[in-house]
């Protein structure tokens, strides 16, 4: 079987219309949007162009079946989960290329995200049997204090494209838990991989009206009408800190209970005691994990001294190993760019900082042909004065700098707005505690350069976010909590 066939049939086996109250229908008006392959830029298919009005319908299902899913049996919520959980596994190999085709990364890191993503129904699976209350005797003993938890009600869901899968299950599969229904935007660069697990959910059993699906060129567009609906209860939104900042200003008029995953801005620190093979490992998966895509890519190395010429050094040397090309070829480490706008910002961070005085130890710039692509760069030498130490990256760029002692470390790492996460290299367990403790950030990997994992709680502090999205507290978000008092 040729590659171009196999890659047009599984293109072929995804729905491509809207998905509301469980039946799949058109847009209202019949238009559509061009699904684009990034290393080809050209149009795989065409999905429905949600409207307005397909928007509100997609909320009026998840409205209407949120009384029966909220008393559904826990075990059947969570069993729901479980065969989607298997399922997701089984069709690892064509979901990873669906995916690959929409959003450009190597079919084996599609792979990984396809497990990653399956985690968090198998987590959720079981968080659905521990939703817990209390009861307890009142402080005077004249009474009682009864506390349960209950769903919070309709969702909306706002997902990015660097993550099509993982970062639908991760929401998904907590609002399923807990007995919520929802209404799903997925990116309009890469709905395929959304609808995808939309029809296997349904396979799963999952009823009609739990789940929605509204794929649309205009977030705004759709968006409006359902966060300005009294019947909403919850917003949940992954992607930059300028567009969840207007989101939580439109939340406010109905007082929503919102969870943000917003921008990074990731510190990776690199002390004289590290073990530097060990760091060059991290360092290459903290930054080059999703092409550099990732909210919690390692977005500025800061190293110390009398390590960092050779680091910087051996860095450069391992990125530039690093194969550039389709995802769908054999032994490519680095796929395209999402689109356009995403590269030319990436090399205008790049050119900022070298006209600045930073050297390019290898990379710097965009490479010829079609295709988003940008070859994995190492910037030495960085000025403080470089946007790209304050802006966030999004692509494969490694600028690095040098600190001297372990305060200016934790200065540097917490001058940014962002919050999300920081990467630690150390051999010194007392330097390692102290260093996390001083770190303003919601996670850290302390000698890992990866902490995604379905059963940690994952988010960030100051501008990068609200709440948090897996472990045990990621229930939490799904759910209210109501007390009663009781008069014996």
């Amino acid at each position: 079987m040729a590659i171009a066939t196999q890659e047009q049939q599984v293109v072929d086996t995804v729905e491509k219309r809207l998905y509301i109250g469980g039946e799949w229908r058109d847009s209202s008006n019949g238009e559509t949007l061009a699904v684009e392959d990034p290393a080809t830029e050209e149009a795989l298919c065409e999905v429905a162009d949600a409207t307005p009005q397909d928007a509100e319908a997609a909320l009026d299902a998840a409205c209407e079946m949120q009384q029966e899913w909220g008393d559904t049996a826990p075990n059947e919520r969570g069993e729901i989960l479980w065969r989607a959980f298997e399922r997701l596994n089984e069709r690892a190999d064509e979901l990873a290329l669906l995916m690959t085709l929409e959003m450009g990364k190597p079919v084996a890191e599609s792979k990984s995200e396809i497990t990653y993503a399956a985690e968090f129904f198998r987590w959720f699976s079981g968080e659905a049997l521990r939703t817990e209350g209390y009861y307890k005797v009142a402080g005077t003993g004249a009474g009682r204090v009864l506390v349960m938890r209950q769903p919070v009600g309709p969702c909306y869901f706002i997902t990015p494209w660097n993550f099509p899968m993982a970062m639908g299950t991760r929401k998904i599969g907590p609002a399923i838990a807990a007995g919520c229904t929802m209404v799903m935007k997925p990116a309009q660069q890469t709905p395929l991989s959304m609808i995808a697990l939309a029809q296997i959910l349904e396979e799963c059993g999952l009823p009609g009206g739990v789940l929605n699906i509204v794929t649309s060129s205009s977030s705004s567009d759709v968006s409006k009408p359902i966060i300005g609906d009294s019947r909403l209860r919850k917003l949940s939104f992954t992607g930059s800190t300028e567009v969840g900042r207007k989101l939580i200003e439109q939340s406010a008029e109905q007082i929503l209970k919102v969870s943000m995953e917003l921008g990074g801005n990731a510190p990776f620190l690199i002390f004289e005691d590290a073990d530097l093979d060990a760091a060059l490992e991290g360092a290459m998966m903290a930054k080059m994990r999703n092409i550099g895509e990732a909210c919690t890519s390692a977005n500025r190395f800061h190293v110390a001294g009398p390590v960092a010429e050779e680091f910087s050094k051996r860095l450069a040397e391992k990125m530039g190993e690093l194969k550039v090309g389709r995802g769908t070829e054999d032994d490519v480490k680095v796929g395209p760019l999402i689109d356009d706008d995403q590269r030319s910002k990436v090399a205008e961070l790049v050119d900022d900082a070298v006209g600045k005085g930073a050297k390019a130890l290898v990379g710097g710039g965009k490479l010829d042909g079609r295709g988003y692509f940008f070859e994995p760069t190492v910037l030495g030498e960085v000025p403080d004065n470089a946007r790209l130490l304050k802006e966030e990256i999004f692509g494969p760029v490694a600028p690095v700098t040098t600190i001297d002692t372990e305060e200016e470390a934790i200065a540097r790492a917490n001058d940014t707005e962002y919050g999300l996460v920081a990467y630690v290299y150390t051999s010194d367990l007392k330097r390692a505690l102290r260093v996390c403790e001083g770190l303003e950030t919601g996670m850290i990997g302390l000698n890992q350069g990866m902490v995604s994992n379905a059963g940690a709680p994952f988010g960030g502090v100051k501008q990068s976010g609200i709440g948090r999205e897996g472990g045990n507290e990621g229930i939490h978000e799904y759910l209210e909590t109501k007390y009663v008092a009781v008069n014996l």
